[in-house]
């Protein structure tokens, strides 16, 4: 195989029992009496003695990528490395297998930040920084030695901090990405677990800041996701570290607790006396962009290589990041930009009702959650996005709107067909997702379906895999994809932007935004990412009152004007880029912060 090109094999869809070895059995290499696909054999160190290696040495590459063709699980990439790549990687799980080319630099002081999608090697790079794994150098067969690590990035800005992790001259504390994880590694309640990260003695005002003082003699397996995702990053916060590292902050928060939590970091950071480091890696560019002093960027192939970039201003580099094409590196990721549009509602949307729904109450019993819905309309043809902080009854309202929840005052007898995916994805079925989809639509498979829904959620490559052997992510690209297959007057999703990464949050956009436009359908969607909100809405339903005692929902109400009162509940203002018109946040207290306080323009000025 040429120099720059590499063989992946995934082990979780490689089948040998399913198949006949259609991979070897076309090879021309195979052919002509070499082995370069082969069985793994009984020495393998990982998969199964029956599933396939192939021979880097010997493989032709991407010019003839006839395994690839022929696999029928998708089990087979064979993918040539940018030319730009002169190094070898920082680390390799083993022969094809995943690379990672490059490592982040913390910087002391400073919030770094690492942007890109999932599977990556983001979070194999923070193992890596945090002294969890030594980075192999893509040996894979060697035992890794930090000596040869530290020549590798000799005068480089990392060689200072590697150097000061091998001697244990550095502390660091560290928020794992996935929080539902820690139920499973702690038995006991929430004071039990914090109270032994104290460190620097400023465990209580973390405590109330994240609001978490409620949750504190509950066991740590009955919180929410929300809450559970505050603990986290108290625990990591509380610690007196040289490095922090936070691997995802916003999954399960609302807009304003992910400011809370962004300025937290921020303080952390910025205290001279400490001289502290901190690493983010963060999907919700809003926040990013808010946080991170310099930012890195990280490209690839998910599942089969990532390269993380050489530190970038934020600006420059979510723009980049959004461009798809990183100037420096000279490279082009993505083959066709991100636009972020200050879209004119479509012209049905302005004249024709679609549903008028009375003033409407729900009580979950005396002394709880009640919700008040003020009556209004949605027009037909429109997307109304509904934003509003955890706890305030934006479900609530998808449930009474879906029919699974009947209100206590007011009624809502719709005549219409409604799609709903709900908030959480509850999947116990064992069943294939290409047979799951296919029993929703009679459209499953063909071109139009193809194009506007499976291919901009990924779906081509989980299509064989059973519904619970799906991740988060992907459970999520399922549910969006089988609410829009099927018939309805108006869809409803409630925050399908969960556990998607960038790229995928803006291909769930697009799916949903031109199924809206191509078919006049009438969408609601609830969800925290103010990137996902601005690009989809035509107009919006603000929430409001006191998380998980009442809520309050304002009628649909014009795009500005309902920005305009979320934004100065949460006391946040915004801006657009001027060169991409994306959404940013001003840095609070700042001139143009106060300044459109001042003017009333919470959303953007001018």
């Amino acid at each position: 195989m040429a120099d720059d090109s590499i063989a992946v094999v995934d082990l979780d869809r490689c089948q040998p029992d399913r198949c006949n070895y259609e991979c070897a059995n076309y090879c021309p290499p195979n052919r002509t009496g070499k082995e370069c696909i082969t069985e793994r054999g009984e020495d393998a160190v990982e998969g199964d003695p029956d599933q396939i290696h192939i021979s880097e040495e010997i493989c032709l590459g991407e010019t003839c990528g006839i395994c690839v063709e022929k696999c029928p699980f998708d089990a087979i990439e064979i993918i040539n490395l940018p030319s730009e790549l002169e190094e070898e990687p920082v680390h390799r799980y083993g022969e094809n297998a995943f690379s990672l080319y490059g490592l982040p630099t913390p910087e002391p002081g400073n919030v770094t930040g690492i942007l890109g999608p999932n599977g990556i090697g983001k979070s194999t790079a923070v193992h890596g920084l945090a002294g969890e794994m030594v980075p192999n150098l893509g040996d894979h067969e060697a035992d890794p030695d930090w000596e040869r690590v530290l020549d590798r990035f000799r005068g480089t800005g990392l060689q200072n901090y590697l150097k000061s992790l091998t001697e244990d001259d550095v502390s660091v504390s560290r928020k794992p990405q996935y929080v539902d994880q820690i139920p499973k590694q702690f038995d006991g309640n929430t004071r039990e677990l914090l109270e032994r990260t104290d460190e620097r003695g400023a465990l209580d005002e973390l405590i109330d800041r994240l609001n978490i003082r409620p949750v504190m003699d509950q066991d740590i397996d009955s919180i929410s996701g929300g809450e559970l995702q505050r603990v986290a990053i108290a625990a990591c916060l509380a610690r007196d570290a040289d490095f922090y590292f936070l691997d995802e902050i916003t999954p399960y928060l609302d807009i304003g607790q992910r400011m809370i939590v962004a300025r937290l970091i921020r303080e952390l950071a910025d205290d001279d006396a400490a001289d502290r480091s901190m690493l983010v890696v963060e999907h919700d560019l809003a926040i990013l962009d808010l946080l991170a002093d310099t930012l890195h960027v990280a490209y690839g192939e998910p599942g089969a290589y990532g390269v993380i970039t050489d530190p970038k201003s934020v600006r420059n580099g979510i723009n980049e990041y959004l461009k798809g094409y990183l100037d420096n590196e000279n490279m082009r990721i993505r083959p066709s930009a991100i636009t972020f549009e200050e879209h004119a509602p479509r012209v049905a949307s302005r004249s024709e009702t679609l549903i008028e729904y009375p003033d409407l109450s729900k009580s979950y019993g005396e002394g709880e959650f009640e919700l008040h819905v003020e009556g209004g309309e949605i027009n037909h043809s429109e997307v109304l996005g509904v934003v509003g902080p955890n706890g305030i009854g934006k479900s609530t309202l998808a449930k009474l709107f879906a029919g699974s929840l009947e209100p206590d005052e007011g009624a809502l007898d719709f005549a219409l067909d409604i799609a709903y995916k709900p908030q959480y994805i509850e999947i116990d079925q064992p069943m294939r997702v290409d047979a799951f989809l296919s029993s929703i639509t009679d459209e499953f498979g063909g071109s139009y379906w193809n194009t506007e829904i499976a291919q901009p959620l990924q779906l081509e490559r989980i299509m064989e895999q059973n519904l619970t052997d799906l991740s988060g992510g992907e459970r999520q690209r399922v549910a969006i994809a089988a609410c829009l297959s099927e018939d309805a007057d108006l869809y409803l999703l409630d925050e399908p932007s969960a556990h998607l990464d960038v790229e995928q949050r803006v291909r769930a956009t697009t799916a949903i935004r031109r199924y809206a436009e191509n078919h006049d359908a009438t969408v609601m969607v609830i969800d925290h990412d103010i990137y996902m909100i601005d690009l989809l809405a035509d107009r919006l339903m603000v929430f409001d009152g006191e998380p998980a005692e009442r809520g309050h929902a304002a009628p649909p109400q014009d795009m500005r004007d309902g920005m305009n009162e979320f934004l100065a509940d949460l006391d946040i203002t915004f801006r657009r880029d001027e060169r991409t018109g994306r959404p940013r946040i001003n840095k609070p207290d700042s001139q143009l912060d106060s300044k459109q306080k001042r003017e009333g323009e919470y959303y953007y000025s001018g």
